[in-house]
């Protein structure tokens, strides 16, 4: 039965898991994956000199993490030679939406996003009564014209774009996205989520402009950093945005094991341009795994390569499914006809080689 003192809001919504976690699949399966990638994580993890620094803080753990994130956002800033009024930090891009729709949209207040594209963000519109409205990709792109043609004709008060994409790795030229910002329509604040980037060429970046109202962009050390598990990203905008989150973030959110480790992780850049060049490596491996079995790989911005099987999206559920009884966690997008396609994350290399082994193997089983 429904809860009646829930608002009334709560009670017209489902209760939803957005991503079900691997080790509860690996529970419901009956035994452990031998290849995770499924997540888009960076399975070979963060700087030594960061987790050397997450292991030395652990003592301090009975205190509280500092909660104006000090340290963290004065280095963010020198490295991205902006201020430090001008970066805000959360609990990953996934808390820092959260607060940005709390921040912005009431009931009923337009939102405009791709169809397809990441869903915790239509999922913190739904929580706080948002009105969503959706445009189709443009081959294996988000349509910027579209989205802000749409956001233009609905008066959006948000209008999200990532770069590079999740789910499609595909990426925008900087002219592209620049062209996106300089057409905001008045009243609209749009979200450039960038938490793949360090992952794509430069000239997919628009120059930082913190003294642009129009947009806040979002970062993580989830991604090429490696440190998913700790739950740290940021916000970078004009500081009258980047400090109207000081009304409503949990202060205490970040945790003060993921402040240290975040810092660590800033200050290793040349863990960082090794990082990048594995991944890069990898990308390439799975690229000609997939050629060699009649998949189509994608171009690829990010640390995952989507593939397209040249079917529908029932043939690729079922592929997933097979992958899944080979013992291969693999993802794919969950809307058509960005659906035809798995999305494969870069993982170790023997990781990769147990997907090239039993990628034949499930194909197989479809016949």
């Amino acid at each position: 039965m429904t809860d009646t003192r829930l608002t009334s809001l709560a009670q017209s919504l489902p209760s939803t898991v957005p991503f079900v976690a691997p080790e509860r699949m690996e529970e419901l399966r009956g035994a452990r994956f031998e290849a995770r990638l499924g997540a888009n994580e960076l399975s070979f993890g963060p700087s030594l000199k960061a987790l050397a620094a997450m292991s030395e803080s652990l003592s301090g753990i009975w205190k509280y993490g500092e909660p104006e994130n000090r340290d963290l956002r004065i280095a963010i800033a020198a490295h991205l030679g902006i201020a430090p009024e001008e970066v805000t930090v959360g609990e990953g891009i996934d808390g820092l939406l959260g607060n940005l729709v709390r921040l912005y949209v009431g009931p009923g207040d337009a939102v405009v996003t791709s169809a397809g594209s990441y869903p915790t963000f239509n999922y913190h519109v739904a929580g706080f009564g948002g009105v969503l409205h959706t445009v189709p990709y443009k081959g294996v792109h988000e349509d910027p014209e579209a989205l802000i043609a749409k956001a233009t004709e609905v008066g959006a008060k948000l209008v999200y774009l990532s770069n590079p994409n999740n789910p499609m790795a595909s990426v925008h030229s900087t002219q592209t996205v620049q062209a996106m910002i300089e057409a905001v329509p008045e009243g609209c604040l749009m979200i450039l989520d960038e938490a793949y980037t360090e992952f794509a060429p430069e000239d997919t970046r628009p120059a930082l402009d913190t003294s642009d109202k129009r947009v806040i962009r979002f970062r993580t050390f989830s991604k090429a950093y490696g440190m998913a598990g700790a739950r740290i990203g940021y916000g970078i905008a004009h500081r009258d945005i980047a400090t109207a989150f000081d009304k409503i973030r949990n202060h205490f959110g970040v945790n003060r094991v993921a402040q240290v480790g975040a810092l660590a992780a800033l200050a290793d850049q040349d863990y960082l341009a090794q990082t990048l060049e594995r991944v890069a490596e990898g990308r390439a491996e799975l690229a000609r795994i997939a050629q060699a079995n009649g998949l189509t790989p994608l171009p690829s911005a990010t640390n995952f390569v989507t593939m397209d099987c040249g079917r529908d999206g029932d043939y690729a559920r079922a592929l997933v499914k097979a992958l899944d009884a080979h013992g291969v966690f693999v993802r794919m997008p969950g809307m058509a006809p960005l659906d035809r396609c798995i999305r494969v994350s870069v993982g170790l290399p023997e990781e990769i080689a147990v997907f090239a082994e039993r990628l034949p193997l499930a194909l197989a089983d479809l016949g």
